[in-house]
């Protein structure tokens, strides 16, 4: 928005020639994103305490997380302000990639504010079925695959994928592709809500990833970096370097109120979003594989959940009495059980994080 109203000004004003590079508009996102949850976040938590707006703890999680219960809930919004406010004004909004992503963030924002809301505000246990929940998330991968699709810009629709490590090694997809789309936007949504189980966990490592994904945003679009590191050129792709940078400054602002002791929570509205984003932007930025090694912690807490009711399955089958490979799934509670501190368990699955990205970024010479 800024971009289209001040860059005619630049002859005038030699200040606004700053706008035209990204590395200025991502580092104002970042900053305004920071400042917006710093200042934002008291008056949030005061107005869903106001409204009795506070987390129910099921009583199948660890005995622990009792105390959590009345913490404010519903942070995402939070989230989500802090993020869309500095990408509309200093992204380029008639741009393709922006246009998708922030589609995509808001639609499961919206549905996970629904599935908050029928959780917290109309008391229905379970909030929006699980169903409902995947069909959403369906109906998302459907609209981004035919809007890339009909775009006419066959690099954004592009059915083949590369592989890590490997030169000029492509798997094409062809008509599957659309499912690809469906299932890494359905996946990682589902697999950063999963995750979102303790103090920080999640905003922290979602920090991370898209700081990474900032990162690959800038070099795809830009024809020296692209073709010096032999990945693929995507023009116009660089404004994506602004919306994971406003992602990576509200997660971080975000945490400054969501650090243990929690003062309040993302809630479905935080991680369905966020977690769509981050697939989203995987498969808008051509790393569909990539996502499994920079998202490495949240595909380990997926992994945890169905190896767990896998083996469960499988031993009541075969002993009539269902078995549990982990002292409880998502892999994060198993720590827990294990008598980790909580804290222990977010920074080193921090640190965790931290060596996957920087071993994503280490595909792109080792090739």
């Amino acid at each position: 928005m800024l971009y289209n109203l001040l860059t005619p000004f630049k002859d005038f004003y030699s200040i606004f020639n700053l706008l035209e590079y990204i590395t200025f508009r991502a580092g104002a996102a970042a900053i305004l994103a920071l400042l917006i949850s710093f200042f934002w976040g008291p008056s949030i938590i005061r107005i869903l305490k106001k409204n009795q707006i506070k987390e129910e703890i099921r009583s199948s999680g660890p005995k622990t997380h009792f105390k959590k219960k009345g913490t404010p809930t519903m942070g995402g919004v939070l989230i989500l302000t802090s993020l869309l406010v500095p990408t509309l004004l200093f992204a380029k909004l008639d741009n393709p990639y922006i246009i998708v992503i922030i589609f995509s963030t808001i639609w499961m924002g919206f549905v996970g504010f629904l599935d908050d809301y029928l959780k917290v505000i109309k008391k229905i246990k379970n909030g929006l079925p699980p169903r409902i929940k995947i069909l959403f998330q369906i109906l998302l991968g459907c609209a981004v695959s035919f809007y890339l699709y009909n775009i006419n810009n066959s690099i954004m629709y592009n059915p083949k994928i590369s592989i890590p490590f490997l030169k000029n090694v492509e798997i094409d997809f062809g008509l599957l592709y659309p499912l690809l789309i469906i299932l890494i936007i359905t996946g990682t949504s589902n697999a950063v809500n999963l995750t979102d189980g303790l103090d920080g966990l999640a905003s922290g490592l979602l920090a991370i990833c898209f700081i990474v994904f900032a990162c690959i945003a800038y070099l795809s679009g830009r024809v020296d970096f692209s073709n010096y590191l032999n990945i693929l050129y995507l023009p116009n792709s660089s404004e994506l370097t602004i919306f994971s940078a406003a992602m990576a400054g509200s997660c971080i602002g975000y945490l400054w109120y969501n650090t243990r002791p929690a003062e309040i929570f993302m809630g479905d509205t935080g991680s369905l979003s966020t977690g769509a984003a981050l697939g989203t932007i995987a498969v808008l930025l051509k790393k569909e594989l990539l996502l499994i090694i920079i998202g490495g912690v949240f595909v380990w807490e997926a992994v945890s959940v169905i190896i767990q009711i896998s083996y469960f399955k499988y031993t009541k089958i075969r002993y009539g009495t269902g078995s549990r490979y982990f002292k409880m799934a998502p892999i994060h509670h198993h720590f827990e059980l294990s008598k980790w501190p909580e804290s222990k368990v977010v920074v080193r699955f921090w640190i965790i994080g931290l060596l996957f990205a920087l071993f994503s970024l280490t595909t792109f010479k080792v090739r």
